[in-house]
């Protein structure tokens, strides 16, 4: 884990000027910029100096609005925790662009995207398909509940990210209607209450596929995201 003697001015600064680069920064900054912020930072410290590492590395952890272009935004994928495991996890939920290689959950996405390719008992993809920046740079913002979690512990962070996902989800909300989201599983579902607005599509969590042979139900969504956008006059997804 890199060191976390944070400057909290300086980390803002730094957030500031990413932001206004992907477009975010109207939105996001008056959180950023507010006590709320100090408290999610003071607490990953704190636990870091507990012994209690998390997961994705700080510098990592805005990705998926680095990556994803505020006014290009289409479509939000709701998750609740980044990958659990140590070196993983690349801010962007179920991408595996650090490793390039996909891990089961991706795996089962893939396979309803690109396709089911075996070898030998294995699925193969490879590692710019595993990199889900190619969807975020679409207008596909990859978003967990948690923008962290500590290592090998789900949903540990859930409480620590709470206030700034309500405060995203309401201000998506509000300025960003008729946004299309995909929420995977009975967590991300809890956020409908403030979705009021938009178009939203509900899926099991891929993590069910591992109690089901396999097998995700996907109820055929990316297909019919791409149907919405061709109703809202906007380009597809190109999965």
């Amino acid at each position: 884990m890199e060191n976390l003697e944070i400057n909290i001015t300086n980390l803002r600064e730094q957030l500031n000027e990413k932001l206004k680069n992907s477009g975010w920064y109207k939105m996001l900054s008056p959180y950023i910029n507010g006590l709320s912020f100090d408290h999610i930072v003071n607490t990953l410290v704190y636990n870091v100096e507990g012994g209690k590492r998390f997961t994705p590395r700080f510098k990592d952890i805005f990705n998926a609005f680095y990556e994803c272009n505020y006014d290009d935004l289409k479509v939000v994928i709701v998750g609740q925790d980044p990958y659990t495991q140590l070196g993983i996890a690349d801010g962007l939920i179920f991408s595996c662009s650090k490793t390039g290689k996909a891990e089961k959950y991706l795996q089962y996405i893939l396979k309803e995207t690109i396709g089911d390719f075996t070898d030998t008992g294995r699925v193969i993809y490879t590692p710019e398909e595993c990199d889900l920046r190619r969807w975020a740079s679409q207008g596909v913002l990859l978003f967990s509940t948690a923008l962290t979690c500590e290592i090998n512990k789900v949903g540990s962070h859930y409480g620590i990210w709470k206030s700034f996902t309500e405060y995203l989800f309401d201000n998506l909300n509000k300025h960003k209607p008729n946004t299309i989201f995909i929420l995977m599983g009975k967590k991300s579902e809890e956020w409908q209450i403030y979705m009021g607005n938009q178009k939203i599509f509900k899926v099991t969590h891929p993590a069910s596929a591992l109690y089901n042979e396999g097998k995700w139900n996907s109820k055929d969504v990316f297909n019919l995201v791409n149907e919405e956008l061709i109703k809202q006059n906007k380009t597809c997804i190109n999965w």
